[in-house]
């Protein structure tokens, strides 16, 4: 009989960053098959990053150094992707990020541009003074 597509993609992925987007998304080229690859929008699992639409200023400069980290970090170098599901969002999916740095969402969060996030409500970033 016929099998489903499945909704998420356990081994790795070899990509290219094409564009990082903000502090926790980038687009890439991944290579899905022999000769085969498709534009993706890609959100880095497992990090709560500050939002560059914020309100608060504070907040959205956060989000700009933290944005700035990551285009010096992975802009325009390969990556490999695992444990990639859909996005709650859409549009994107998410996925374990890898560079020959190791962890990018770890990495995020030792250099303090990002914290752990495992689904829920995020809070504000900053307390207003």
């Amino acid at each position: 009989g016929a099998r489903a597509a499945s909704a998420a993609l356990d081994g790795h992925v070899r990509a290219e960053v094409d564009n990082v987007v903000d502090d926790d998304t980038f687009e890439a080229r991944a290579a899905i098959w022999l000769g085969q690859s498709i534009e993706v929008r890609v959100r880095i699992a497992g990090v709560d990053a500050p939002e560059l639409h914020a309100r608060c200023e504070a907040e959205r400069l956060g989000a700009l150094a933290a944005r700035d980290w990551l285009v010096r970090r992975i802009g325009g170098a390969a990556v490999r992707l695992s444990a990639v599901r859909y996005d709650k969002y859409g549009g994107r999916v998410d996925a374990d990020v890898r560079d020959s740095g190791g962890d990018v969402g770890a990495a995020l969060i030792r250099a303090g541009m990002a914290r752990p996030y495992h689904g829920g409500r995020r809070g504000g970033w900053f307390e207003a003074t």
